[in-house]
């Protein structure tokens, strides 16, 4: 891992977040240091790392519609918390300033709304994954990045051009195709699924807002003690022991965590967000694949070119946003 030393703060247009908040995986701001010039030709490795990634996050998916059917879902998340907390504060003591420098933060409130935003929607996930599948699941939530740009400008007072209102209209036109409203019953699933991903667009436009008086050290932080607060309050009245063979698909979740953020970060250390962005899409391939073959689930036509328009209407939404990154450092 490249020297710690040289930990900052991610800037808002490039938010490490994967295209999808795993339910398995609490998705954040992992304190990242710059790409150096000796690794700017590692780009390659770098995407090649975040495909990787994207794999062990619909593997983790996978896990957990296993266990969400036959546990709460607020159990599995918080057992995932409790060992992805355990795994932060390693993470982070190693960080400069150590555990002690994460604690402090200018924006406590916000920093715990994070956490608990991101415990409601990894739960109301593993719920969606039950009823509707993990390709009809993931097929809506691609539309968080058009959230997260219809929201900039209310919630960031960001101003969103016609262009990206423009692909924010064609998206939700995506959805609709996946949906088919009027001539297929709505499923209680596609309404949680959606509701995810509303939830992960705020998590995600806060952790921007946060990012302008928090180093990504102190967010990555508080995202792993205050979900797994939140998510304990939430979920202790539901404990039971799990089955002696289903600890073994919670030890392999558990183990999936932390080997996906951990090659998250180095990705994020191998090359620019803007680059391994797009790729994290193919956590939507890898995870029609899984539930086609695994669980049996049906890619209907509606379903793949809806989600095909909405991919491509967020794609389009994260370089507008990165172009005017640049207009905006050239002015």
């Amino acid at each position: 891992m490249a020297d710690p030393s040289r930990e900052r703060a991610v800037p808002d247009d490039q938010d490490p977040l994967p295209y999808a908040a795993s339910a398995a995986a609490a998705a954040a701001p992992p304190p990242i240091p710059p790409v150096t010039q000796g690794a700017r030709d590692r780009t390659g490795l770098g995407i090649l790392l975040m495909c990787a990634t994207s794999l062990i996050f619909a593997v983790q998916d996978a896990f957990s519609r296993v266990l969400g059917s036959e546990y709460p879902p607020v159990l599995i998340v918080m057992l995932r918390y409790w060992v992805f907390a355990l795994f932060v504060i390693a993470l982070v003591s190693r960080q400069p300033g150590g555990l002690r420098r994460a604690i402090r933060t200018r924006r406590p409130k916000t920093q715990i709304l994070r956490g608990a935003i991101l415990v409601i929607e990894a739960t109301i996930m593993i719920e969606a994954f039950v009823r509707l599948g993990l390709v009809g699941t993931h097929a809506i939530f691609t539309a968080y990045p058009l959230l997260v740009a219809a929201l900039s400008g209310p919630i960031l007072g960001e101003k969103v051009g016609w262009r990206r209102w423009t692909a924010i209209g064609v998206g939700f036109v995506g959805i609709l195709i996946i949906l088919r409203p009027g001539r297929t019953p709505l499923n209680l699933g596609a309404g949680m699924a959606f509701a995810c991903a509303l939830l992960f667009a705020v998590y995600g436009l806060l952790t921007r807002h946060v990012s302008r008086d928090d180093p990504a050290q102190v967010s990555f932080f508080w995202t792993g003690i205050a979900g797994a607060v939140t998510v304990t309050i939430l979920g202790i009245r539901e404990w039971e022991w799990l089955a002696p063979a289903d600890w073994i698909w919670m030890a392999l979740l558990c183990a999936c965590g932390i080997a996906s953020h951990w090659l998250l970060i180095r990705a994020y250390e191998l090359a620019e967000a803007s680059a391994l962005q797009p790729f994290a899409y193919t956590q939507l391939v890898w995870v029609s694949v899984i539930g086609v073959t695994v669980f049996a689930e049906v890619l209907h036509l509606n379903v793949a070119i809806g989600a095909a328009i909405v991919v491509a209407a967020g794609l389009f939404t994260l370089w507008r946003a990165r172009q005017k990154s640049i207009d905006a450092g050239r002015s």
